[in-house]
């Protein structure tokens, strides 16, 4: 149990805990030629008075989600198991030593179709205090803490919708649009946790292009 959070989140926690595999992320994944290649990504609950989760905005240059709002992460080196993937490109990423996190558990994998990832997400909490900031400033422009409280109010709450007909949960702030697997893992552990707030589902906002342009699908 975080002792850093505060009573009311508590709870979130020890749910968490609860609902997540902590088996999933000792299992290797091979890479196979038959099958999408597997990636990790932290999902990171700061255990502070007012828990934030820490984004990472994409570097602009990338052909893959350029610019996108994104979580640590990325492709399991050979013989890595996703927990170890994950914390490894945090550090190259973010800064954050492996030694300041705190694996809560691991959710199934996921198929992340433009990319062709399949992506285990690692839930973890720390003490928010290590430093962090934009390191591999060739895959990361920027990072964003944003508080659970703040992705929970219900103004900061959208569906995003492209004109493929896609329609997803999405958190908007100013200029930041998450939106995509990022906005359905974070919707997912914020339920999880039981710090949802019910929110104006029938707000449907477009996915700004900058958020959802590819340069290229190989």
């Amino acid at each position: 149990m975080p002792d850093g959070a505060a009573p009311q989140f508590r709870p979130g926690f020890a749910a968490l805990r609860g609902a997540l595999d902590p088996d999933l992320g000792g299992i290797p994944r091979p890479n196979s030629r038959t099958r999408p290649r597997p990636a990790a990504v932290l999902l990171m609950l700061s255990d502070s008075g007012h828990p934030d989760i820490t984004f990472t905005e994409r570097a602009h240059t990338l052909r893959h989600h350029p610019g996108q709002i994104s979580l640590p992460g990325g492709a399991l080196e050979p013989g890595e198991t996703p927990v170890e993937a994950a914390l490894r490109e945090a550090e190259e990423e973010i800064g954050l030593p492996a030694a300041a996190v705190t694996v809560l558990g691991s959710l199934p994998e996921a198929h992340v179709t433009v990319s062709r990832f399949q992506v285990t997400a690692v839930v973890a909490q720390w003490d928010g205090r290590a430093p962090i900031a934009a390191v591999g400033l060739d895959e990361v422009a920027d990072v964003h803490r944003i508080g659970v409280t703040e992705l929970t109010d219900p103004a900061h709450r959208a569906t995003a919708a492209l004109g493929n007909g896609y329609r997803g949960p999405a958190f908007v702030f100013g200029e930041l649009f998450i939106w995509g697997f990022t906005a359905h893992l974070v919707d997912h552990v914020l339920d999880v946790a039981g710090w949802s707030r019910p929110w104006d589902r029938s707000r449907e906002l477009p996915v700004p292009r900058r958020f959802h342009r590819d340069r290229a699908i190989d």
